[in-house]
């Protein structure tokens, strides 16, 4: 499929979401989108599927103009767009989903629902991944929900590919799966393989047609990962504020010169750290002593007030368990947390919050936010759950509130009134940040903060951690990312196996330093 979308614009009431951008793509192409939350990448992308109308610009494809694009057009013209916020549904089983709105009939009229199995199983072990068709999709996990979506995108022979973040849930084994599939099918174009080859089906799919026109699959690929944009692109276009800012060949710049084109020189040389005064002090905000659950054994360490501490560790080291049994809400069998108020009851997450401990939690999707609540609700919750004393929430108070925090955030939004789900994802980590930000927590544990956002956001985000510090409070980040410990980081606690293998601070804090305590090299266990 040969794409072009010229000078589309999209107003939504006052806001400009889009002003004047060109995007072109061919087939067998996979072309990265690129741009900070909100820059119009998925606006763009929601015109291209039928479901914004464009308020002006033409969409071209295979050199014929289309006009009143619908999402039903656009099924039929072979596009698919899997959105970061998935839309299976929970109450059915996983080919109910991939055939759902295109189900197999036979000459009766009545749905082929062996067909149908087959068919969603032949596709879903060909992507070699361990997912039973008739599973009910509210059993699966989120990985395993967005492979879900990316099968139901193969199935029906799409010949261009929308992937919106595709990888936020993925291991690195369904990654590379996932990469190996898309290589495959835009060599198509070529001439030489079949859709059997392509997905390197287990067994055989006689109903899927062995070439799609003569073209490959083409793919937009939206992601902030750098990394992937660099491994699977062909070519990227850059978006800033819903204009066009470039386009090209992956193999002509490097991730630091794509990092400049979306946010400016100015943050990507920034070293926020080492521009801050040293603000810890000697007061211990919060004291773990012997802490051990089902992944982690005697943990033990002090934060003080002003001191950001960077928690970091591989795959099953246990430092993701240890993050969510601080703030209560996973058991630990033993040991002791202590803040200024006492000791904490680390079987309640209320108790917890009542000693002024607050929790940013890794994976917005399923532990971040409450989908079918409004923006300005989502960011009131910890407020009231910890300081409301009155029976009726005033509707004035809590915009008040959350229009002090869209300002510190920087939070882009069109009516605090919308779903929490109208936002990117950088947006909605704001508005839950914003939200514990109104406990006045004395501390602050963040499990992986920046996940799934864009670099400029990620920036907002440092800065937030090092203000926190510098206002007295004690940050506890848990990364796997070291560019990110090393820009908020006094000190960088690192485990191995489920204990602590070692900390490093900030002047000897370096990536190979932490690798080598990451995976046991250099062996310093706590006793």
């Amino acid at each position: 499929m040969k794409l072009e979308m010229q000078k589309i614009s999209k107003e939504f009431g006052p806001v400009l979401a889009l002003q004047n951008v060109d995007f072109q793509m061919g087939a067998g192409e996979i072309h990265g989108l690129l741009g900070e939350n909100g820059a119009g990448k998925t606006t763009l992308m929601n015109i291209l599927s039928g479901n914004f109308p464009p308020t002006s610009g033409k969409i071209i494809i295979d050199g014929n103009e289309i006009t009143n694009m619908t999402p039903q057009k656009s099924m039929e013209m072979k596009i698919r767009f899997i959105h970061q916020e998935l839309n299976l549904c929970n109450d059915l089983k996983v080919y109910e989903n991939m055939f759902l709105g295109e189900e197999l009939t036979n000459k009766a009229g009545v749905i082929d629902k062996k067909t149908e199995i087959q068919r969603a199983q032949e596709v879903l072990d060909g992507m070699n991944v361990k997912i039973d068709a008739m599973a009910l999709v509210s059993d699966l996990e989120t990985a395993k929900k967005q492979l879900v979506e990316i099968a139901k995108a193969l199935l029906f022979q799409s010949e261009l590919i929308i992937m919106d973040e595709p990888t936020t849930a993925l291991n690195n084994q369904e990654i590379e799966n996932l990469f190996t599939i898309m290589r495959r099918l835009k060599g198509f174009h070529k001439g030489q393989l079949d859709i059997r080859q392509a997905l390197t089906f287990k067994t055989r799919i006689s109903h899927i047609t062995p070439v799609l026109k003569g073209q490959g699959v083409s793919f937009i690929y939206i992601s902030h990962k750098m990394p992937e944009i660099f491994t699977i692109c062909d070519k990227y276009t850059v978006l800033r504020d819903g204009r066009f800012i470039e386009t090209g060949f992956i193999k002509d710049i490097n991730e630091h010169q794509a990092t400049e084109l979306l946010i400016g020189k100015t943050f990507v040389n920034a070293n926020l750290k080492e521009q801050q005064e040293p603000c810890m002090g000697e007061e211990i905000l919060m004291s773990v002593k012997g802490l051990t659950g089902e992944t982690f054994e005697n943990v033990s360490f002090d934060l003080h007030r002003g001191e950001v501490i960077a928690i970091t560790g591989l795959q099953g080291a246990g430092s993701g368990e240890l993050a969510t049994a601080l703030f209560g809400a996973t058991p630990s069998k033993s040991g002791t947390v202590e803040t200024r108020g006492g000791r904490l009851n680390t079987k309640s997450i209320l108790n917890v919050m009542r000693h002024r401990v607050a929790m940013i939690p890794c994976n917005r999707k399923e532990r971040g936010i409450l989908p079918d609540l409004s923006i300005r609700d989502n960011n009131s919750m910890a407020y009231f759950t910890l300081l409301h004393k009155k029976l009726i929430i005033g509707n004035k108070e809590e915009s008040s509130r959350f229009e002090k925090n869209r300002s510190k955030m920087e939070i882009k939004v069109g009516s605090e009134k919308d779903p929490i789900t109208s936002l990117s994802g950088g947006n909605q980590q704001k508005v839950i940040v914003g939200r514990w930000l109104e406990t006045d927590a004395d501390v602050m544990i963040m499990d992986n903060p920046t996940q799934g956002i864009d670099v400029g956001a990620k920036y907002a985000i440092y800065k937030l951690i090092l203000e926190l510090a510098a206002q007295g409070r004690g940050v506890l980040v848990f990364s796997t990312e070291f560019p990110e410990i090393y820009q908020i980081a006094d000190r960088c606690i690192v485990m191995y196996k489920g204990k602590i293998n070692g900390s490093l601070e900030r002047e000897e804090l370096n990536e190979a330093g932490v690798m080598a305590l990451s995976t046991g090299t250099k062996t310093e266990v706590q006793v």
